[in-house]
């Protein structure tokens, strides 16, 4: 295959992408729902590429701020502070972080979000309709490598039922929501990262 085809091929797929982006008009809603939420709280259930369930509770304070907080007995949590990600492992007692921008959390916490903006750096690859489900797949202009993640809307009353993110090695992780409430109020400490350990007095700020 030569380079001048495989060029040929990333054009008109491009071009498909953004005749499909601009065509499919419940974008504009979906892009409007998302950058009219401000806070939201839900129950959710996690399904891992293993195929084992988590539940626990979900908040959202855009921009910038969410948590997963896992049922018991799992001791995990996620929380994102407006600036880093920070993910808990309660079973090795540790914890690990990276800047939002470089997660797949940025899709749903930056301050704005455009799906209908062909010259953004969000893609949307593909549109369904189902019932009363609609569903689109999303990936960054810039680093179209990383993966992607699939959000599936209700259409009437329009509200986020959840999403899925595929890695860049295949793996699928896929979040439902239930009785998602927007508009709600949050404590904002929950969007700080406190070391367990230290909170419960097992361990002080200079001692790992």
């Amino acid at each position: 295959m030569t380079r001048a085809f495989l060029c040929l091929t990333l054009l008109f797929s491009i071009i498909f992408v953004n005749v499909a982006q601009a065509q499919d008009p419940f974008l504009e809603k979906a892009e409007k729902w998302f950058n009219n939420l401000k806070t939201a709280q839900a129950s959710f259930v996690q399904t891992g590429a293993d195929g084992q369930d988590r539940t626990g509770t979900f908040y959202l304070s855009r921009p910038g701020r969410l948590r997963f907080e896992y049922d018991a007995p799992i001791d995990d949590f996620i929380v994102a502070d407006g600036v880093m990600i920070h993910f808990y492992d309660g079973e090795l007692r540790d914890v690990s972080n990276a800047l939002i921008g470089q997660t797949p959390a940025d899709f749903i916490l930056r301050g704005h979000l455009s799906f209908t903006d062909m010259a953004g750096d969000l893609i949307v690859t593909e549109t369904r309709h189902s019932g009363n489900v609609f569903r689109m797949t999303l990936l960054q202009r810039g680093d179209p490598d990383a993966g992607q993640i699939i959000m599936d809307f209700s259409k009437e009353p329009i509200n986020l039922m959840g999403w899925g993110i595929m890695d860049s090695m295949g793996g699928y992780t896929k979040i439902a929501l239930n009785n998602l409430e927007k508009d709600v109020q949050i404590s904002p400490t929950l969007f700080r990262y406190i070391d367990p350990e230290i909170k419960s007095g097992k361990r002080t700020p200079f001692n790992n």
